[in-house]
């Protein structure tokens, strides 16, 4: 199916347009068997610290797409995380739009990340009425780190790979 297989390209670039630039610091993710990382090319400013990880099925068509990225602050900076998510919910939804896909997103929640209070939304994509895509955002701050997730999968690998991609943002321990 020609659509299947422009699903992963499409799916990454939208991840890719959601979450924000990063910093320098280091950024590790242990990933569970089965999850294929993938190098993600640095920032313009070369300050870009994301990681980046593909589930695939038997036949090696994406199930769950995943990447964190880390921000750093200017000193003394407060962020309105609410506004945050809302950007990376405003420009997904364009993305896909631009796509010809129609999305729904929940209201913003309060939610966790490594350890830290953050706000999420989940997003569930269409096409001709069809659910094709899930995709959640989730942001978070403590002292001068920002930090962003981002997953996304088909409708049926999103749902196939929850509890695992719940176990590995609860395994997170971030700015530490």
């Amino acid at each position: 199916m020609h659509f299947a297989r422009r699903l992963p390209v499409f799916i990454g670039l939208c991840l890719l347009a959601a979450v924000p630039a990063a910093s320098a610091d280091t950024l590790m993710i242990t990933w569970p068997g089965g999850w294929e990382v993938q190098a993600v090319p640095p920032a313009p400013d070369d300050s870009s610290v994301r990681q980046r990880a593909v589930k695939n099925d038997a036949n090696g068509d994406p199930q769950m797409v995943m990447e964190l990225t880390q921000s750093t602050l200017t000193p003394e900076h407060k962020v309105n995380m609410e506004a945050v998510l809302l950007q990376m919910r405003k420009t997904l939804q364009q993305n896909f739009a631009k796509g010809g896909y129609q999305s729904a997103c929940n209201k913003i929640r309060s939610s966790t990340l490594g350890g830290m209070d953050a706000l999420e939304t989940t997003c569930k994509i269409t096409q001709n009425g069809n659910h094709v895509i899930t995709q959640t955002l989730v942001a978070a701050t403590r002292d001068n780190s920002a930090y962003a997730l981002s997953y996304a999968g088909p409708a049926d690998g999103y749902k196939a790979n929850e509890a695992e991609v719940q176990g590995i943002r609860a395994s997170l321990r971030l700015g530490q």
